[in-house]
């Protein structure tokens, strides 16, 4: 290695490049955004523990992609917050390569445990007298775990290939966080390894899982319209549209970030995109799951009976 290309110690994160007092304003804004997403998730996470009723496979995993979501914008969002309201926005190269890394993980562990939710619901729909028994607790802590653990397995491979790399140009990141794409910017050697693997990990953790949960709800609509209640047939929607809403607004802006032609969004569309998944889709995922969801509303209704004084 030459001794242009060394091991850089820190890099700038250039962020949004707005003017000051719209720097402000977006801090108040997103720090209101982050604030009702750990509020948000907080509240369903507490709920499912704490209710009886909420035991079920569907609330255990729905407890998963809360403690995700907390953990994915809280990986992210503080750091551009510190940046909207300080001068020095610089970041040290080891905890920048860490929130990729972080970044990463959590991302995959999401898409693996949305496909896991829409196995879930498939089964109870589809098969609701064997559900108890290819449900069981076993099975979910197994699908849990595989999912957790793959993710992280697949988001350390990233880690590996891009800590190979040499680093030797502008240590400037035009970005809020350090995006995995954006990181690569900075190297001095080919990264079409990289690139290759990245396309490659995209296909089969975006789009498998996608086409994977297509193909669940559409032989769960099919069953759907068999049901013969008109209350069995729109509680089963009602649940099932909740998750494809979220199912829609993760894949969608992920698969458009990660596989679209480079063309077609610029670096300035690619921070919107970024933040869309990183803080806008956690923030919105408790109040559609609490919104359009009888039994969340009902625990939470019981949670609040209880605080009342006599």
């Amino acid at each position: 290695m030459t001794d242009n290309q060394t091991w850089i110690t820190e890099v700038t994160l250039l962020g949004f490049q707005v003017d000051p007092a719209l720097e402000l304003v977006l801090f108040g804004l997103f720090s209101l955004f982050y604030t009702l997403t750990l509020l948000g998730n907080g509240v369903i996470l507490g709920l499912i523990c704490l209710d009886p009723r909420l035991h079920t496979p569907m609330y255990f995993f729905l407890s998963h992609l809360a403690i995700i979501d907390m953990s994915y914008a809280s990986n992210n969002v503080p750091k551009m917050l510190a940046n909207l309201v300080s001068q020095k926005r610089t970041i040290s190269f080891v905890p920048c390569i860490m929130q990729t890394f972080l970044y990463l993980a959590f991302a995959n562990t999401e898409c693996l445990i949305l496909l896991v939710m829409s196995y879930d619901r498939f089964t109870a729909i589809c098969h609701p007298l064997r559900y108890t028994v290819i449900m069981s607790w076993k099975v979910c802590l197994v699908l849990v775990t595989i999912s957790w653990a793959f993710s992280f397995i697949l988001a350390l491979v990233h880690l590996i290939l891009i800590l190979r790399l040499p680093f030797c140009a502008l240590h400037e990141i035009n970005h809020f966080f350090c995006e995995i794409l954006s990181v690569l910017k900075l190297a001095c050697a080919d990264t079409r390894l990289n690139q290759v693997v990245i396309f490659a990990s995209c296909v089969f953790i975006l789009v498998g899982p996608l086409c994977l949960v297509v193909v669940s709800y559409t032989r769960i609509l099919f069953a759907v319209l068999k049901i013969q209640s008109g209350e069995g047939r729109r509680k089963a929607f009602s649940t099932c549209s909740s998750h494809l809403c979220v199912v829609g607004l993760f894949f969608g802006s992920a698969i458009v970030m990660y596989m679209a032609p480079k063309s077609h969004h610029p670096e300035e569309q690619q921070k919107i995109l970024s933040l869309f998944y990183s803080l806008f889709n956690p923030m919105l995922n408790p109040l559609i799951y609490s919104l359009r969801n009888t039994e969340v509303k009902g625990a939470l209704r019981r949670a609040l009976c209880k605080e009342r004084p006599v």
